[in-house]
This record gives structure tokens, C-alpha cells and sequence, in this order.
């Protein structure tokens, strides 16, 4: 029963692992800076967040990954990655 449970687990685990590889970000200006983001989480957390966020919500965001949860990102990156994040995933305002 453990066995089958393991590879269960496995199984699974390996088709997360092939679903994430194929998610990318968009190409476009800024996408260099929001690269910083995928040091903390997938990009799939990206698109999956993209129909609900408009440039308030992605600017909250962004600043909450720095100060909340302290990412490894430079402040004065942060409005190329807003403007990023809202042209290729927002919603328009």
C-alpha cells in the first residue's frame, strides 16, 4: 500500500513539474524585471491572479512580496514590473 502511495506521489509530482515548465511569461517591456519574481514562486501564480488584478491591486502586490515577505526585489524596479504585470496579465481599469 505505501509503495502504491509513493508512486501516486510521484506521479503526481511529475506532472506538476511538466505543467509548470510549459508556463511562461509574456515577452515584452519589463518582463527582464519581473523575472525577479519567480525567485519566490512559480509563474503559474501569475496568470492564475492575472483576471482579478488590476494596476492598484498588482502595485499592492508587488510592494507586499517586498515588505511583507521581503523578495528580492529593488524598489525602483517596481514600477517596470507593475506596468509589466498590468499590460500583459491586468485587467484594464
Amino acid at each position: 500500500m505505501r509503495t502504491l502511495i509513493a508512486l501516486l506521489a510521484l506521479a503526481v509530482a511529475a506532472v506538476a513539474v511538466a505543467q509548470e515548465s510549459k508556463v511562461q511569461l509574456k515577452d515584452g517591456p519589463g518582463k527582464d524585471k519581473a523575472m525577479a519574481c519567480i525567485a519566490c514562486h512559480s509563474v503559474d501564480y501569475i496568470e492564475m491572479n492575472s483576471r482579478f488584478m488590476n494596476r492598484a491591486a498588482w502595485t499592492a502586490s508587488v510592494n507586499k512580496m517586498i515588505n511583507a515577505f521581503g523578495a528580492p526585489i529593488d524598489k525602483a524596479d517596481i514600477d517596470a514590473i507593475v506596468s509589466y504585470l498590468v499590460q500583459n496579465y491586468g485587467v484594464k481599469d
